[in-house]
């Protein structure tokens, strides 16, 4: 006689026997039991959901200025740095070491103008994007926990300074899911792989569905894309045969979250095939609007390339697309010498002001939130008088958003006459994700996920939304 092994335990088997009726520890049991309970979003990870309340914005791009661009050479104008040019300055911390620091303060090497009908004074480094002012609203009392690059990218793009967590993509993701079922909710677009790796875009505890894919710029943007079964009919086959083994398995093992967001990539891959490639067709589009990003007909490469095809991924209904300028080396690190950040910024500054005027002119930047931003700012001083470049400044820096639910032509916040501390309204990282996420429809507060029986958030146990920058 064939005897059937009827023990299978599960996790949430084994916790309901060993309690069994015992009144020791029931909140303990209730959060290992809560945390392994089915999620309905397991059979559609990526099926649009609801906001917590009526929302401004219906997608973000977020523009990451790798390596830590100068806020006192670009968006902060600080005339008693030019005229304490040489002079010094003691401060207690240099580049993460505590201390007594005598320091030489160092002038911008760009001059500064007001620009537009609301005045916002930009350096002559981005003369583009000065002239979208009007549009900005323009924080200049950004702050940040860390003067690392890793620590301090992975901090900008998941709220946590220590370990991986979920990048902001990937919780927009979560929460709101996509609008198309064909494309990624969540994209990355970079040429090279930033600081932090693909932990800027990656989803860690959240179901794997939600990282962002990744495009990199040129002639083929997205890896294996291209069908490699002999037909689609055969391939539809192929897929609907996997797809009828894994409903089958994932009735037996409901709770399993990596299961779901494979299938769902299969789904969302097979969709690409069909979709993807028109994204980066630029074919259509006019020879205006590559002049307005300064891209040459044909060009697949360069910041002009991404940031059209962002404004294409957006139109399509990606929700979250992130534009990385470069990479971790010969970015704007400008340790060296700040004439660095020359060919840095003439590379991105045409194209964003052309992504800007291009939402704009097509209706786009009423429900499209743009974010520009980097990881930290860049010393107002140095430690020799004849220094070039300038060091990490996590202290303070600048950021700027445009679009949706946003006061435009405005700057917020300032740091101090000299751009070395916060001077006025703070705004901490964790405060800069509150308001995306605001914007979007989601309190910070309310977008948990529970793991290792605690709940999660992007913003951790911190963060307000800024609401004098809310239109």
């Amino acid at each position: 006689m064939q005897i059937k092994n009827v023990f299978n335990p599960s996790r949430r088997g084994v916790v309901r026997s060993l309690v069994g009726g015992s009144m020791l520890l029931p909140g303990i049991v209730s959060e290992l039991l809560a945390e392994d309970s089915p999620r309905s979003e397991n059979r559609d990870p990526l099926a649009p959901k609801p906001p917590h309340f009526p929302a401004k914005a219906k997608r973000v791009i977020f523009i990451y200025m790798s390596g830590g661009v100068s806020h006192v050479d670009s968006w902060d104008p600080k005339p008693q740095l030019i005229s304490g040019s040489g002079k010094t300055v003691s401060v207690n911390e240099f580049q993460g070491r505590k201390g007594d620091y005598q320091m030489f303060l160092k002038p911008p090497s760009w001059d500064f103008k007001s620009h537009g009908r609301c005045g916002t004074e930009v350096s002559s480094l981005f003369p583009h994007m000065a002239s979208c002012v009007d549009d900005l609203c323009v924080i200049r009392s950004m702050q940040s926990d860390h003067t690392n690059h890793y620590e301090a990218t992975l901090g900008i793009h998941t709220g946590s300074f220590t370990f991986a967590r979920p990048s902001a993509g990937a919780w927009v993701s979560y929460g709101l899911g996509t609008m198309n079922q064909n494309l990624p909710s969540f994209v990355v677009i970079a040429p090279q792989t930033p600081y932090a790796g693909g932990q800027v875009w990656g989803s860690d505890f959240l179901p794997g569905s939600h990282q962002g894919t990744l495009v990199m710029p040129g002639s083929s943007p997205v890896a294996n894309i291209q069908r490699r079964a002999a037909s689609s009919r055969l391939q539809e086959l192929e897929l609907e045969t996997m797809e009828r083994m894994n409903r089958r398995h994932l009735s037996a093992h409901s709770s399993d979250p990596i299961l779901a967001s494979r299938m769902k990539s299969f789904e969302t891959a097979f969709g690409m095939q069909a979709e993807m490639p028109e994204v980066f067709d630029l074919s259509k589009e006019t020879d205006s609007t590559h002049a307005m990003y300064g891209l040459e007909r044909g060009n697949t490469n360069g910041f002009g390339w991404q940031c059209l095809v962002a404004r294409r991924l957006a139109e399509r209904g990606v929700r979250f697309v992130e534009l990385i300028d470069v990479g971790s080396s010969n970015n704007w690190d400008a340790h060296g010498d700040m004439q660095t950040h020359v060919p840095l910024a003439k590379n991105v500054d045409k194209p964003i002001a052309g992504l800007i005027k291009d939402l704009k002119q097509r209706g786009m930047l009423d429900d499209t939130l743009v974010v520009w931003t980097t990881e930290f700012g860049r010393t107002p001083f140095n430690s020799a008088a004849n220094a070039k470049g300038r060091e990490h400044h996590h202290w303070v820096f600048s950021s700027w958003m445009a679009g949706a639910g946003l006061k435009a032509g405005m700057t917020y916040g300032e740091s101090d006459e000299l751009g070395i501390r916060v001077g006025k309204d703070p705004v901490h990282i964790h405060d800069f994700h509150a308001t995306i996420l605001h914007l979007l429809g989601l309190d910070h507060t309310r977008l948990t996920y529970r793991n290792s029986g605690r709940d999660y958030r992007l913003t951790d146990v911190h963060g307000r939304v800024v609401k004098e920058i809310l239109a």
